[in-house]
């Protein structure tokens, strides 16, 4: 009988040998177990503090039914999304994520381009994340202080984006750690995510009295429907309350950008993926209703502190009581943001390990103390901070960041799949089915449609303005950000990158030459595995 040490070799060999079959060397140690990628896949989404970040768009744009029922229609659409992206992730584990994936489900002549587009948009996409919702924990800690102080402290916009700045930093520092320990402290994340979530949902139903809580027609009815646009007709304002679940649950294939630090990774990153859009989207919907239902006046929110989810739990709990368990929820955004700087700078090193950045493999040096990219990490965080700065500008170009969020990374999901469909049965593509498969049959099919058409919907409608009349103060510059980066990398490319970038580049086949200190000697890890053994 095989020891357990004996197995977690034979595991490792086996996800490193899956990983040489798609062109890589192994270089990260695999130190996430099925419980810290779970928990990573739920931390990347943060329901508590995300809801509490976005909550305030879709009650001002489409009222209090918009807000429950723009969130279970998201949900669902998004379990579809999710779903798809498992399927691709489980077959394609590598930290490029589905940057890597997008390019081997195309022709060869077209995988250049591909790679190149998408893996831009996902870029992006996660640096935006990663800019919004630090920006967005800086806020939310300036919301509380406020409170606390009863209004008798002045924020500006430098003192936000100065603590946006140094949080930042932190991150970058915190994220320096090996991997060891990047798992150790992931995996409590989960249960201060979900726990959090709970405790406001229990405390905030046994607070409010039975007389205060808004009937039925105001959570789900007509009677919470306000069109707060300006000039949007209703069917367009309701809709609009959809960019609090789309900027929730998005960053789907976080997991798979830390998969080359995954154990059984085929199998743990799209269960992981899978388990926290099915969570997620659920206990987000049951958050959203109590916070309705226990909302008080309409005219009341946002509330001094700007923030309606703070003056909800303020007007309930008290603010002693609001203000220990709005500690929670900013410890929460702490942990979205610790998770989400990790995923985005695999993907900053995966792309520099294929020659997509002009840096000569600069950003695909692992150091040799932590075994892990901190060129990478420290390159991401800088870009980062940079989005923070436009609140200096405009907060309404600041706040297009979280719309932007979701418009690049969706945009970068559903190419490859819609290509898995398209070239399903050409010569150059070979899509050999990972563990999680939704078969060739009408399920997977439907899946893949569906999330393709909810995708390019949404990104049309969060490229709209959410008030009218359109003026510098009001345009939603996210659309405009979108189509810049992909017109410029689009003009980059053709001028000089497709010298260089010529998709993702197989180093086990002798076509790549690994960057020095990227990678493990393989003789020395089989000698090290033989004497395990």
């Amino acid at each position: 009988m095989s020891s357990v040490p004996d197995r977690a070799v034979a595991v490792e060999i086996d996800d490193d040998v899956k990983l040489e079959e798609l062109g890589y060397i192994p270089s990260f140690k695999r130190e996430f177990s099925n419980l810290a990628t779970i928990s990573f896949a739920f931390s990347i989404m943060g329901l508590c503090s995300s809801v509490a970040t976005t909550f305030n768009t879709p009650l001002s744009l489409g009222g209090p039914s918009s807000v429950t029922w723009c969130w279970i229609l998201g949900a669902t659409m998004c379990f579809t999304l999710g779903s798809s992206i498992a399927e691709i992730v489980s077959a394609f584990p590598t930290c490029g994520g589905l940057y890597t994936a997008s390019a081997q489900l195309c022709p060869r002549k077209h995988r250049p381009i591909v790679g190149w587009v998408v893996g831009w948009l996902n870029i992006l996409g996660q640096v935006a994340g990663v800019s919004s919702t630090e920006y967005g924990l800086a806020g939310m800690i300036w919301g509380a202080v406020y409170i606390a102080k009863d209004g008798k402290v002045d924020i500006s916009a430098g003192k936000v984006v100065g603590l946006f700045a140094g949080l930042m930093v932190f991150h970058g520092l915190l994220n320096c750690l090996s991997t060891k320990y990047l798992a150790k402290l992931t995996r409590g994340f989960v249960f201060i995510n979900l726990g959090a979530t709970c405790i406001i949902i229990i405390v905030l139903l046994a607070t409010t009295p039975r007389n205060e809580m808004h009937s039925a027609s105001y959570v789900f009815g007509t009677e919470g429907f306000i069109n707060g646009t300006g000039g949007w007709p209703s069917g367009i304002s309701f809709l609009l309350g959809l960019l609090s679940v789309q900027w929730t649950m998005t960053d789907y294939d976080a997991s798979a950008h830390i998969s080359e630090e995954v154990k059984r990774a085929a199998y743990a990153a799209p269960a992981a993926i899978f388990i926290a859009v099915i969570g997620t989207g659920l206990l987000g919907w049951l958050f959203n209703i109590v916070l309705v239902l226990c909302s008080g006046p309409f005219n009341d929110l946002p509330g001094p502190s700007g923030n309606a989810v703070l003056q909800i739990m303020t007007l309930r709990i008290g603010r002693p009581g609001a203000l220990f368990l709005w500690a929670l929820v900013c410890l929460t955004a702490f942990f979205v943001v610790q998770t989400a700087l990790q995923a985005c700078s695999r993907t900053v090193y995966a792309f520099s390990r294929d020659k997509g950045l002009p840096d000569r493999g600069y950003f695909a040096v692992m150091n040799n103390y932590t075994g892990t990219p901190i060129r990478a990490i420290w390159i991401t965080t800088l870009a980062a901070i940079l989005p923070g700065l436009l609140a200096f500008a405009s907060l309404v170009a600041a706040n297009a960041i979280f719309s932007l969020t979701a418009i690049a990374l969706d945009l970068s999901y559903i190419i490859p799949i819609f290509l898995r469909r398209v070239y399903a049965k050409h010569p150059d593509v070979k899509f050999v089915p990972g563990p999680f498969y939704m078969g060739n049959g009408w399920l997977g099919l439907a899946c893949n449609t569906t999330c393709i058409t909810w995708t390019l919907f949404v990104a049309v409608l969060f490229s709209l303005p959410t008030n009218l009349p359109v003026d510098k103060d009001t345009m939603n510059y996210a659309s405009v950000i979108t189509v810049g980066v992909i017109a410029l990398s689009l003009l980059w490319y053709f001028s000089s990158a497709r010298a260089h970038y010529k998709g993702p580049v197989s180093y086990t086949d002798g076509h790549g030459e690994p960057t020095k200190g990227s990678t493990e000697d393989r003789s020395e890890k089989e000698n090290t595995d033989a004497t395990v053994e």
